[in-house]
This record gives structure tokens, sequence and C-alpha cells, in this order.
């Protein structure tokens, strides 16, 4: 029985290496994009603003992985947010600062075709502030995932 487990395991652990790169994940939502990955990225920071959001920054895990002399395709995680609507919930609930601003990733796979990948309004509502104490109701989760899809969808298409 033990050895069957064990093959059981391996089996799944081979399997799940086998599925694409942009496979759904629980709570993230990917998307393709019809353009590069700067393209995207200046897409979705267009976006961002013209919903007068902010960007914070990027991060470049590519860029960090030349500079310790490692190669990893583009991988590229954007922070963004709305400093009005996140300080007051930081002001009554200090370590949310940990989980904000939101964020999404745009990167490219093994053929070159870029996507982009965003956590799902429910995801955020769940993962980000539940932890915090900080309940959002359905509609407001409802409100945040079609606000994400819709900068994502600027971006990608």
């Amino acid at each position: 029985m033990r050895r069957r487990t064990i093959f059981l395991g391996a089996a799944l652990t081979i399997f799940a290496a086998s599925l694409p790169a942009n496979a759904q994940q629980a709570g993230l939502v990917t998307r393709p994009s019809a353009h590069g990955t700067r393209a995207t990225l200046d897409r979705f920071t267009a976006a961002v603003r013209e919903a007068g959001w902010i960007v914070f920054t990027e991060v470049d895990h590519a860029s960090a992985a030349r500079d310790v002399g490692m190669t990893l395709r583009a991988r590229t995680v954007v922070l963004f947010g709305n400093p009005r609507a996140g300080t007051p919930g930081m002001a009554a609930n200090p370590t949310l600062a940990i989980d904000l601003p939101m964020r999404v990733l745009v990167w490219e796979d093994d053929q070159g075709r870029t996507f982009i990948t965003r956590s799902t309004g429910a995801d955020i509502a769940e993962r980000v502030f539940a932890r915090h104490g900080v309940t959002v109701p359905p509609e407001g989760q409802r409100n945040t995932e079609a606000f994400i899809e819709t900068l994502v969808r600027k971006a990608a298409e």
C-alpha cells in the first residue's frame, strides 16, 4: 500500500508539472495578451492611471535573475492601488499594509507568448482582507473583480 501511495504521489507530481504554464489556479485568472510584455505593462499602467489610481512600482524578476547570472523569462509584478481607498483601511488595520497594494503579474511563456495574471475579487477578499479582520461583502468582491478585469482587459487586448 505504501509503495502504491508513493507511486500515486509521483504520478500526480509529474502530471502537475506537465500542465501548461498558463493553467488557471484557484484564485487566479490568466489572460493572454495580444502584445509583448513591455507593451502589456505600459497598457496596464495607462489603464490604472486612467482609472485615477496609481502604479507604485514594477518588480522585474527577470532583471534580478540576470543580475545574479541566471536566466528567467519575463516575470514583472506591477503594484498598484488607490491611496484614498487603502489608507483608511491601513489606519484601522496596520497589518493590511503588508498585503497592499494590489498586484498583477505580466509574464512570458516558453513560446514567447505574453500573459497577465491577476487575483479574483473573492481571492483578494479571502486571502488579503479577511486575514486582517476586514470583511468584504459579496458586492465589494464583485466590484473588485470587475474593476481589475477591466484593467487587465485594457492591457491585453
